[in-house]
């Protein structure tokens, strides 16, 4: 470390804290910097980092701020060990790897701009498909089996789908006036429509257009847009058995225009499909079907 200390932004790059953050528990819960250099702002020493690396580990496991930070500043090790012994809530992630593991961290803490900036990064560098396989899928999964054990981390899952679904709405969509061939849709009454705008995203990664229509659309009104857009292809997305209706992929193999292609996509569809429907088992898989009928 310098002999003067770390500014904010060091700290923040070292130890995966947004430099927002930083400053909410300097003036909440006095974990600033101590350090202080002649002529020059107060900078964060080797004991400052200390102190924030547990805080960090602790809101992580999912101890309360508060608490998490008193333990921080004071060093009590009998308070560390009963808030471990308690059941943290740490999101797994397999064998996913360290950016997986810091954005479980930072959803964890709710920590709004480093679960944002994270998912942004890995966007920018590897692509929509690759950040979502290799890094959001893993999180997701990690939150949903953590949900299903605790019954707790709905309030995560809410912020990471939003931030998620902010950076993927960020992704340049094609010109105004470009042709859409694609269709996405939610069956009637899903709800989980965050796998679609990853789809989209990637779609428009690759300059193909698409009609996104979202959650829980009713039969009807996904007919509708099928007659009025003319899609080539109709990707109905169904996340649990209880929304996975195949009457909704049969009305529309069934139209006198069918789409080239109808697909069922998600885990929630079972075996008994329409020989006619398609069944990708991945969003590299979605997308290769859909890039070659645009």
């Amino acid at each position: 470390m310098e002999s003067d200390g770390l500014s904010p932004g060091a700290v923040s790059r070292r130890l995966g804290i947004a430099v927002t953050t930083l400053r909410t528990w300097h003036q909440r819960y006095g974990l600033g910097p101590s350090g202080h250099a002649h002529g020059s702002h107060r900078r964060y020493n080797a004991e400052d980092l200390v102190r924030l690396e547990t805080m960090r580990r602790l809101t992580s496991e999912g101890v309360p701020a508060a608490e998490a930070a008193r333990i921080a500043r004071t060093g009590d090790v009998d308070s560390v060990r009963t808030a471990r012994a308690g059941g943290g809530h740490a999101i797994p992630v397999g064998r996913a790897g360290p950016q997986a593991r810091g954005l479980a961290r930072a959803a964890t803490r709710l920590d709004m701009p480093t679960v944002r900036s994270i998912v942004a990064a890995a966007v920018a560098e590897h692509g929509v498909v690759a950040a979502w396989t290799e890094l959001l899928v893993p999180v997701l999964v990690g939150i949903g089996k953590r949900h299903e054990a605790t019954q707790r981390l709905i309030d995560v899952e809410h912020l990471l789908s939003r931030c998620v679904a902010e950076v993927l709405g960020s992704v340049p969509r094609p010109a105004a006036g470009s042709a859409s061939t694609v269709l996405l849709a939610c069956a009637d009454e899903e709800q989980h429509s965050l796998p679609l705008e990853a789809l989209a995203a990637a779609l428009a990664e690759r300059g193909v257009g698409c009609h996104l229509l979202g959650a829980r659309v009713p039969l009807d009104a996904l007919l509708d847009a099928v007659r009025r857009t003319g899609p080539a292809m109709v990707v109905l997305w169904s996340q649990t058995s209880q929304t996975a209706d195949t009457a909704q992929l049969s009305a529309l193999l069934d139209l006198p225009h069918r789409p080239a292609l109808v697909v069922a996509a998600g885990p929630g569809w079972g075996e008994n499909l329409p020989p006619a429907a398609l069944t990708p088992t991945s969003l590299a898989e979605a997308l290769s079907l859909a890039v070659a009928v645009s």
